[in-house]
């Protein structure tokens, strides 16, 4: 075999690349992320994973991904901002101030995680699961039963979005309201927390059994029949993101 996708006119480099090297590379990518304090570094590091979702034609949903990411962590934000005072004095407070290295601290946090985040949801919108789990056990020799759960964990998670979905417009026609602050809904969410849990339970036995009876136990390095081979523009995508990578931790250096 040749590869493991042939070029196809309109794919991006992204879709060309060894599961297993677009793996590592989100995954230094994001490790260089949290090992540097730099933030024109991250914010570079940002404008790259933009730049590469825009080849993939998948903006929009990067745009919706950095927008959550951004409210979840907004809470982790405020954290930093009231409890990191450096800087100049900007507002005072019981236990301290508010400085301009407080808010520093806060748009680090939010554009951190926004830029971890991205790659690793651009390599798993671009690569199907089967895939990312045969290449982790043909090339980096990672035990089926391993990369079987780890592709598993991340396909349920949409199941479980849905459920809930499902669960909350069930109680919404029995006259539930779930309009409202924050604690009411969290209010309202936690009893739902329980039939979720038992549908959960119910999916994973299945898939359990499913996995058993099409021998599973007998699955082996050797069982998958596409070939997942290095190439160079896999190769040079790694050197370049363990670059990133030491640039990052290099940044907290300098200066």
């Amino acid at each position: 075999m040749t590869g493991f996708l042939e070029f196809v006119p309109g794919t991006s480099m992204l879709h060309r690349m060894n599961p297993a090297a677009k793996l590592g590379c989100a995954l230094l990518v994001s490790i260089a992320c949290f090992c540097t304090s730099n933030l024109v570094l991250l914010l570079a590091i940002l404008a790259l994973d933009f730049a590469l979702a825009a080849s993939c034609s998948l903006t929009r949903q990067a745009l919706g991904l950095a927008r959550a990411v951004t409210v979840f962590s907004a809470v982790l934000a405020i954290i930093a901002l009231l409890t990191t005072p450096t800087g100049a004095v900007i507002a005072s407070l019981p236990w301290g101030y508010i400085g301009t290295g407080s808010l520093t601290a806060a748009v680090l946090v939010i554009v951190r995680l926004v830029a971890c985040a991205v790659p690793l949801f651009l390599v798993m919108y671009v690569t199907q699961l089967v895939d990312i789990a045969n290449s982790l056990v043909k090339i980096l020799h990672v035990p089926y039963k391993y990369a079987f759960t780890l592709i598993s964990a991340v396909h349920f998670i949409p199941v479980f979005l849905n459920d809930m979905s499902g669960i909350m417009e069930a109680q919404t026609a029995r006259g539930v309201e779930f309009d409202g602050g924050l604690a009411r809904k969290v209010r309202l969410m936690i009893p739902l927390c329980v039939p979720l849990l038992v549908s959960s339970v119910r999916k994973t036995n299945s898939a359990a059994i499913a996995a058993e009876i099409r021998g599973f136990h007998l699955r082996t390095r050797t069982s998958g029949f596409k070939d997942y081979p290095f190439h160079t523009a896999d190769v040079a995508a790694l050197a370049a993101c363990v670059a990133l990578l030491a640039l990052a931790i290099g940044s907290n250096f300098v200066g």
